[in-house]
């Protein structure tokens, strides 16, 4: 069984290299922030308390994100293993998961800060199937409309000042987060700003992948 993280910035390209890694190897994304936007787009309890967070420019709190990772990662769908797009994001959320699960190796996509603004404005999502979409290196065959026929969005926490607020909040904690990481298994940090594939590739061989 393969437990992998994947952290970064928003726009340092989480989702797209977990999915092509999940989709290759059997292995099953898990995300808190796609969590969160369900929540959100099915206006439960939790989406209410996230919009009120958002709308007053904080990020959303250490213990709703550990109680929603703690009951997705409970369903135990994860027969040949995970990776965790984006979670943990700070030195607590590292002690809350390590104190229940292992983890094999740890990559860190590194971009600019103005680079993951950029790409993380253009992130469009469908409606419908939940498929992601990037406005700078794959735009849909049709303006605005997934490959479903479902309209593309820009994501709701996708706005200049909510994204300053959580790169800002990356910077600060990410050091402390890596160290505390590195005490359980291997840490790689890998130039993101680069070619989709080449990126991918250096994961895979940092990774003990098949290419």
């Amino acid at each position: 069984m393969r437990k992998y993280l994947l952290v970064g910035v928003p726009g340092s390209g989480k989702s797209t290299h977990t999915a092509m890694l999940t989709r290759d190897f059997d292995l099953v994304r898990i995300s808190a922030g796609d969590i969160l936007r369900w929540h959100v787009g099915h206006h439960t309890k939790i989406g209410a308390r996230v919009r009120e967070t958002m709308a007053a420019g904080r990020l959303v709190d250490d213990s709703l994100v550990e109680g929603i990772m703690r009951e997705r990662l409970e369903q135990h769908d994860w027969n040949h293993g995970f990776v965790l797009d984006g979670f943990p994001r700070n030195r607590r959320q590292a002690e809350f998961f390590l104190e229940r699960y292992d983890v094999d190796a740890v990559i860190c996509l590194d971009v600019p800060d103005a680079q993951a603004r950029d790409r993380a404005l253009s992130r469009r999502m469908c409606g419908d199937c939940g498929l992601d979409y990037n406005l700078i290196g794959g735009r849909p065959r049709r303006e605005g409309v997934c490959a479903c026929g479902g309209r593309l969005e820009a994501r709701e926490d996708d706005t200049p000042e909510a994204l300053t607020a959580r790169i800002n909040d990356h910077r600060e904690s990410i050091a402390a987060l890596l160290d505390r990481l590195r005490h359980k298994a291997p840490v790689f940090v890998v130039d993101a700003n680069r070619d989709l594939d080449i990126v991918q590739e250096e994961i895979r061989t940092l990774l003990g992948l098949p290419s």
